[in-house]
């Protein structure tokens, strides 16, 4: 798996974005924050629910200066062919990446090789490119774009301000902790 802080392995392949078909390669993910956020498969149940979710709550993402990239081992032609006839795909304005080979799938560890399809993995790539959040889950169990920019708004926050950190259940706003000798034992 992953680590936190590690750079994102080189790949290049092919999307579907805003109705055209578009070459995407890691440089692609530099220079400003990234979410990847794997699903196992188009033309499935689950899937479509968080891919909705994340396209219902795109705005904001962008408001946040977050790109969304969704990846399935289906090929760019099987995501236009959903996107065209799925309303709940229909709305996705974000970037749609093909992993035929599984190439993305395996670099960040979520490739099921049995199944050929990768697991549900939400990872959050900062503007040098390096991973700063990870979250891996079983097929059954969907992701909430809403608990995903909880998780951008902190990690975003603690890049912008060195030596504080957000504590459990933050809120933007909220009172941050400045790690130190005299906290310990007070919280």
């Amino acid at each position: 798996m992953p680590r936190i802080n590690a750079s994102v392995k080189p790949f290049e392949t092919d999307a579907f974005h805003d109705g055209k078909f578009i070459k995407v390669s890691e440089a692609d993910l530099k220079g400003k924050w990234s979410v990847v956020f794997f699903y196992p498969a188009d033309f499935t149940f689950v899937c479509p629910t968080e891919l909705e979710d994340l396209a219902d709550n795109y705005e904001t993402f962008k408001q946040l200066g977050v790109e969304i990239y969704s990846v399935s081992t289906d090929k760019h032609f099987t995501h236009k062919a959903w996107h065209d006839t799925s309303p709940a795909i229909g709305k996705i304005k974000y970037v749609m990446l093909a992993d035929p080979t599984g190439t993305i799938s395996r670099n960040f560890d979520v490739m099921i090789e049995e199944a050929g399809m990768a697991d549900r993995g939400t990872f959050l790539i900062d503007p040098e490119g390096k991973i700063q959040y990870i979250e891996v889950t079983s097929g059954g169990v969907g992701r909430s774009a809403a608990e995903l920019i909880e998780k951008v708004r902190a990690a975003q926050y603690v890049a912008s301000h060195p030596g504080e950190v957000c504590p459990a259940k933050w809120k933007e706003g909220e009172a941050t902790l400045s790690p130190s000798l005299d906290l310990i034992g007070k919280i």
